[in-house]
């Protein structure tokens, strides 16, 4: 242990970080400006050359901010025996849902897998995937000990939620506070005096379960609120109340309350999906997560009901759905960042797709539309211009970038299908949804 804290003060610890997307990149990026040496590690080879050429594969962090994480000694490989080169590994993988809406952890497994031959004493695991609480445990802890390490002795056991938000302008890495449990207390010591290093405020818990269980918290408070306000949306459009001017109204006591505001659904790499990681392990003790389930079952439902108030208002100007055309503004899962996972953006297309209209779709951080696991469309962002509008039969405001020209979207807009609130009220051609 000692040697690991010298290290750490010497800076000459080694940080392997495992997965290198929107929440490996920046952990690299934040460990690399303290003077640490980081290696990368990815599955991806593509994603490997891209940032060893000095090139961001992400939006919020430019190729300048890579270029000098590759002069401080940031290197980024697919060999994974480099692992032992490393004093402390650090999981940043995706834990998604299988078509079951139970986990997957078959990234974690095969990292896991990729790492059991090159574990070494004198070693720091820590995962940051969000998961079940008891995940490090059952998972992580038996693959150490299977290649002969004792936990707590000779080899350190973390688990350590990450907290990304991208494009979030107050928070970043260093300032966004660092929960933390440790497998035992030396765990526990070696972790906070690792992340400590580079985060400004570390807060440690009893154990990897109830830092696995803050970070579920953390997204289903999410998850339920959005899905509060996205089934008032609904019982305020039935009484012709616009939901986006109660909530603000609403939003000026200055206690008992929080603003939280209805969209198209969810999206995220977390709040589609954490809350079910909790749903699944309560089912062990023959509990029925009812507030959770629900919440997922209205927010689920959005896209579909995006799509029945976009059928409805071109009844209204004397259109089908089948045959019209209908341009998407923004297809990322928030506004301003590049990120397409889980996107509702997506699942509102197919809808629409499915029922005959020809879709478009217009997002400056998406150029063309990516390789996505489920959901295959062979588009690219078409320019916003006047005439690219009016050749819309209804145009669709489903994430609201800030770099969109809004006064130009509703002054040619045959007809506006507006989910977030962003645009004029009682205007002839807009309709909330």
């Amino acid at each position: 242990m000692q040697k690991f804290i010298d290290g750490l003060a010497a800076k000459t610890l080694r940080v392997g970080i495992l997965g290198l997307g929107y929440v490996g990149i920046p952990l690299a990026k934040r460990i690399s400006a303290v003077g640490l040496h980081v290696l990368g590690f990815d599955i991806v080879q593509e994603r490997v050359d891209e940032l060893n050429a000095g090139t961001s594969p992400i939006k919020h962090i430019g190729n300048d901010e890579i270029a000098e994480m590759r002069a401080s000694g940031f290197e980024a490989t697919t060999d994974f025996s480099r692992s032992a080169e490393c004093d402390a590994l650090i999981i940043c993988v995706p834990t998604p849902l299988n078509t079951y809406r139970e986990p997957d952890l078959s990234f974690v497994t095969s990292t896991m897998d990729n790492l059991l031959p090159h574990l070494r004493k004198g070693q720091m695991l820590s995962l940051e995937s969000t998961t079940w609480p008891g995940t490090t445990e059952e998972i992580l802890l038996p693959y150490v000990e299977q290649a002969g390490l004792k936990v707590g002795e000779d080899f350190y056991l973390v688990y350590s939620p990450e907290r990304e938000d991208p494009g979030n302008a107050s928070f970043d890495t260093q300032t966004i506070p660092k929960v933390i449990g440790g497998h035992t207390p030396a765990c526990l010591k070696l972790g906070t005096a690792l992340y400590a290093a580079f985060i400004d405020r570390v807060v440690p818990v009893s154990s990897t379960k109830a830092a696995e269980m803050v970070k579920l918290l953390e997204n289903i408070h999410r998850s339920v609120n959005i899905g509060l306000v996205n089934e008032m949306k609904i019982v305020a459009d039935k009484m012709g109340l616009n939901i986006f001017e109660v909530i603000d109204a609403a939003a000026t006591k200055p206690f008992g309350f929080t603003a939280y505001y209805p969209g198209p659904g969810i999206g995220g790499h977390c709040i589609p999906i954490d809350p079910f990681y909790l749903t699944w392990k309560a089912r062990e003790f023959g509990l029925h997560t009812r507030f959770i389930e629900l919440a997922g079952e209205v927010n689920a439902a959005m896209p579909q009901y995006v799509v029945d108030k976009t059928t409805a208002a071109l009844n209204e100007h004397g259109k089908a759905v089948k045959g019209s055309k209908i341009l998407v503004l923004g297809i990322a899962y928030k506004r301003d960042v590049d990120d397409m996972r889980e996107s509702p953006s997506v699942h509102v297309m197919e809808l629409l797709r499915d029922m005959g209209a020809e879709v478009a779709y217009s997002d400056s951080n998406v150029p063309r539309f990516p390789k996505m696991r489920e959901h295959v469309f062979d588009l690219s962002s078409m320019p916003l211009t006047a005439e690219n509008i009016r050749a819309q039969d209804a145009v669709l405001l489903l994430t609201d970038h800030s770099d969109v020209d809004y006064d130009l979207v509703m002054r040619e807009a045959r007809l506006l299908v507006d989910t977030r609130g962003k645009l004029g009220l009682n205007l002839p051609n807009v309709v909330r949804a």
